[in-house]
């Protein structure tokens, strides 16, 4: 299956070949992130929804932007792969097949929406160029990644080029709908720390043109820069603001379980993405909704072994919380005292039963939170948990999914046991 290419006859290449080196010729003869060869990893249940709403109103696009394609051109293992996202979305494979990698790649971009630079996003950035990547003459080498948002605005693509060798730099940006190229940015001066960019004005003058930073992803930065006076200008800011609110809606989420066991003491409510702090947000979500926690407390009792009737957080006398489960008649059984898988289970059904107001993500302050559309990352989503608890969890996944509030892209090694789930999507990485 191809990917249309947006048209760019006014704009500068964003993403020449030669812009990160010999990157995705060496991973095997990927030329770009745009390019029409790009090949499409087969979803083997289930299917993305990128068009029609469920709970979400009327009209051919979803309200609330929500990420539905994922693009690895040239990124560690992946070469020319396109992961089609859905409301909950298993990528199944074995090890070293890809799946973190592709999970680090959604997660990374929306550090990038949220306008963190290169270098606290990519800390390891040449962990991530291809293995076969050669460099170029001038010894460069770097990778590509990309996405797809949908919403108001219709799907809107987003593709970036980094250069990770000698020095680690963006090199290449397009943001476009439909075939309307947005925003394209190219490097022309590799001794200036900045690109050269052009985005759409379809005013007296059909584009503008002027530098971005080079550490920064530009389609962040277009509501400081662009104006809004013109048509095209509007359109723009329309679908920059769309794409960086999907992206900023971004959560990864991998609980712990030896940091959940000790008491913490209460702070801001918000869930860290380790799971560390479960029993202060539990303090707060208990009194805050008593009906997600209702929900929660049904959950908790299909995963844990023995009866329960609530889950709450008890306070010490040294300021610090610790949560127990309530056993009824019996006495309450401190979290402390149960096993990995049930703590991972418990700790995942509180994520997909929240939302942005509880977790630790970074928020769009111009939008409101039931605007907004969560996107959990949960890498080793089945770790520890035995078949039941996955199944369970999957299917309140899947519940939430429909709801339009909550969706989950989770990594497991087999995803055969998640094949056939309503709203379920998986996407084998296996070769």
């Amino acid at each position: 299956m191809t990917v249309p290419r947006g048209s760019s006859a006014s704009l500068p290449g964003a993403l020449p070949d030669a812009s990160v080196g010999a990157a995705a010729h060496g991973a095997g003869g990927a030329t770009g992130a745009t390019e029409d060869d790009t090949a499409r990893v087969p979803a083997q249940a289930g299917r993305p929804d990128a068009a029609p709403l469920r709970a979400d109103g009327a009209g051919a696009h979803p309200v609330r932007p929500r990420i539905t394609e994922l693009r690895l051109s040239a990124f560690a293992g992946h070469r020319r792969a396109t992961l089609p996202l859905g409301a909950v979305t298993v990528l199944a494979g074995r090890s070293g097949s890809g799946k973190t990698s592709a999970l680090r790649a959604c997660a990374a971009l929306a550090r990038l929406a949220g306008g963190a630079v290169l270098a606290e996003v990519f800390p390891d950035a040449a962990a991530w160029v291809p293995d076969r990547a050669r460099p170029d003459a001038q010894r460069r080498r770097g990778f590509r990644i990309g996405c797809t948002a949908d919403g108001p605005e219709g799907p809107v693509r987003l593709d970036l080029a980094v250069q990770a060798e000698p020095e680690l730099r963006v090199v290449g940006e397009r943001l476009t709908a439909g075939d309307r190229v947005l925003l394209e940015t190219a490097l022309r001066d590799p001794s200036r720390p900045t690109v050269q960019a052009a985005w759409h004005t379809a005013g007296s003058a059909p584009v503008t043109r002027a530098p971005l930073p080079g550490d920064r992803l530009g389609t962040a930065l277009l509501p400081l820069r662009v104006a809004g006076k013109t048509d095209g200008q509007r359109r723009v800011l329309a679908a920059a603001e769309q794409m960086v609110v999907a992206l900023r809606s971004v959560y990864a989420c991998d609980p712990r379980p030896d940091a959940m066991r000790a008491p913490v003491p209460t702070g801001t409510g918000h869930l860290l993405t380790g799971c560390d702090n479960l029993a202060d947000v539990l303090w707060r979500t208990r009194v805050e909704c008593g009906r997600r926690h209702a929900l929660l407390v049904d959950a908790v009792r299909a995963g844990c072994a023995g009866p329960v009737t609530d889950l709450r957080a008890q306070p010490l006398g040294d300021g610090t919380v610790r949560a127990v489960l309530d056993r009824g008649a019996g006495p309450a059984t401190e979290l402390a005292r149960l096993g990995d898988g049930e703590l991972r289970y418990l700790a995942l059904a509180l994520v997909l039963l929240t939302g942005p107001g509880v977790l630790d993500v970074d928020t769009p302050g111009e939008v409101p939170d039931a605007m907004r559309t969560l996107t959990v990352l949960a890498d080793g989503f089945d770790r520890a948990l035995d078949p039941a608890q996955r199944t369970a969890l999957l299917g309140l996944a899947g519940r939430m999914g429909e709801r339009g509030h909550i969706r989950c892209l989770a990594a497991v090694s087999d995803g055969s046991w998640a094949a056939g789930v309503p709203g379920v999507t998986v996407v084998d990485l296996e070769p």
